[in-house]
């Protein structure tokens, strides 16, 4: 059943059972207000009687045809006077008589009762006129107006709540509908986004109520659910772009190799040429070995298994480590690796990854500098981090690869030709080492010139890519 339908007939309901219950005390209160009103009347009529008794006693009493009822009855029931009317019945019984006696000894007072039917009904009062003779006067009177009053009021009540109700009902079915056409509102524009998502949001009322508020967190809701899709195309399209980026680089050295060792395979080959064709397949050998190293290294990353094996390390010890490593490179073309460093600033961390990540820093600041040029490695503690920083002579980065300079395979001169030695994944890997520490990587030019990388480390670590050693 509709929500509009049941809050109209839960209006109606309601509408009617409240008026019931408010007419039922008001009918009762009526008819209670009437008899008081009736028993008042009759309370004058017996005391003008009770006067007349005491002045003359039982023959100063006069009833006529035209007085309303009026009966005198002795104690056992018998009757003395009485209007013609009542034809010289006894109006009361026994059991009346015997509760009219009590009420004179128990104080209660007289005894006011109603008989007839409904269109002829007579409201009586009944006390002791004479105790000495033992005399009752019973004085009644008709009921009609009272019984009309209480016949308009009860049809009043029939025909005006049954009008009620309806407005009740006509009412909520209006106001439940007014209330409910922003939601219908919004529902026929979530039917439309959710086949045809525009970008669009949801209309907000202008009420400030329960469904704006409904309004405004659908609204969110489709944010969140428009940004957690557009992430995952994004991570989609990273990884098709990587698997493809992969591809690409795997393809040259496996292609050069291959060669080589064709070439290294005719016949006719001196040893000279086979030894040249065996040492240019190990260079691609070892550039392929990189590159795999380098990809597993993201792979493992980018995947839900942890990656680092952290324990207290010096920062400074890992990072003297790679210089050296990196100097046995430079001095072919004099290039000087300098490190700035404390006698030492231990803190939580993976070595080995520290050290791959400063590999390919030094790499690259040795593979762009000059010859002759100095690059300059310096630590430094920074509050609760460690920041290591790779500077060199070179010509720096390009502007327009400064907000790229740790997407995968990104070059700063955007070419895929291995001239300058690299595949566009050493930063990268640099940021994913420094992130899953905890800390971050950047990538600025000097003023005075050269490019400057900078690794921050937490002392303590707060890592993301935790391995527990076994």
């Amino acid at each position: 059943m509709p929500l509009r339908v049941r809050l109209a007939l839960g209006v109606v309901l309601g509408t009617a059972a409240l008026i019931a219950v408010v007419g039922l005390a008001f009918v009762l209160q009526l008819r209670t207000s009437l008899e008081a009103t009736l028993d008042v009347a009759l309370t004058g009529r017996a005391t003008t009687f009770e006067q007349q008794f005491a002045a003359g006693g039982l023959p100063a009493l006069r009833v006529d045809r035209s007085d309303a009822p009026v009966q005198v009855l002795t104690t056992d029931g018998r009757v003395v006077l009485s209007t013609p009317d009542l034809a010289g019945r006894p109006v009361l019984d026994a059991a009346a008589l015997g509760r009219v006696l009590a009420g004179r000894v128990d104080g209660t007072g007289p005894y006011a009762f109603t008989t007839g039917e409904d269109d002829d009904r007579t409201r009586y009062r009944a006390s002791v006129l004479s105790d000495e003779q033992g005399l009752v006067l019973v004085v009644g009177a008709d009921t009609g107006i009272a019984d009309t009053a209480d016949e308009h009021v009860d049809a009043g009540l029939v025909v005006g709540g049954s009008v009620a109700v309806v407005v009740a009902g006509l009412g909520a079915w209006w106001l439940s509908g007014a209330a409910l056409r922003p939601v219908e509102r919004m529902r026929r524009q979530s039917a439309d986004l959710a086949s045809h998502d525009d970008g669009t949001h949801l209309a907000v009322p202008a009420t400030r109520d329960e469904i704006a508020a409904l309004a405004v967190t659908l609204n969110a809701l489709l944010d969140q659910q428009r940004h957690a899709l557009a992430q995952e195309r994004q991570a989609l399209e990273r990884e098709r772009g990587f698997v493809a980026d992969a591809g690409h680089e795997l393809r040259t050295p496996l292609a050069t190799l291959r060669a080589e060792l064709e070439l290294a395979g005719r016949p006719g080959r001196d040893r000279t040429e086979l030894v040249e064709a065996v040492a240019s397949a190990a260079v691609e050998t070892d550039r392929l070995i990189r590159l795999a190293e380098d990809l597993l290294t993201l792979a493992r990353a980018d995947g839900d298994t942890p990656f680092l094996r952290l324990r207290p390390a010096d920062v400074v010890s890992v990072a003297r480590d790679a210089a050296r490593a990196a100097a046995a490179v430079g001095d072919r073309r004099d290039v000087d690796i300098v490190v700035e460093a404390p006698p030492a600033l231990e803190a939580a961390l993976d070595p080995d990854r520290l050290r791959q990540a400063l590999d390919n820093v030094l790499a690259n600041a040795v593979r762009h500098s000059p010859d002759h040029a100095v690059v300059t490695l310096s630590v430094v503690p920074r509050g609760d981090l460690a920041v290591v920083s790779v500077a060199d002579d070179g010509p720096g980065f390009p502007a327009e690869f400064l907000p790229h300079a740790f997407e995968r395979f990104r070059r700063a001169d955007g070419a895929r030709t291995r001239s300058d030695g690299g595949s566009g994944l050493g930063l990268s890997i640099v940021d994913t080492i420094a992130r899953a520490h905890g800390g971050a990587a950047r990538a600025t030019n000097r003023p005075a010139g050269g490019a400057l990388v900078v690794i921050e480390l937490p002392v303590t670590a707060s890592p993301v890519g935790v391995l527990t050693p076994h």
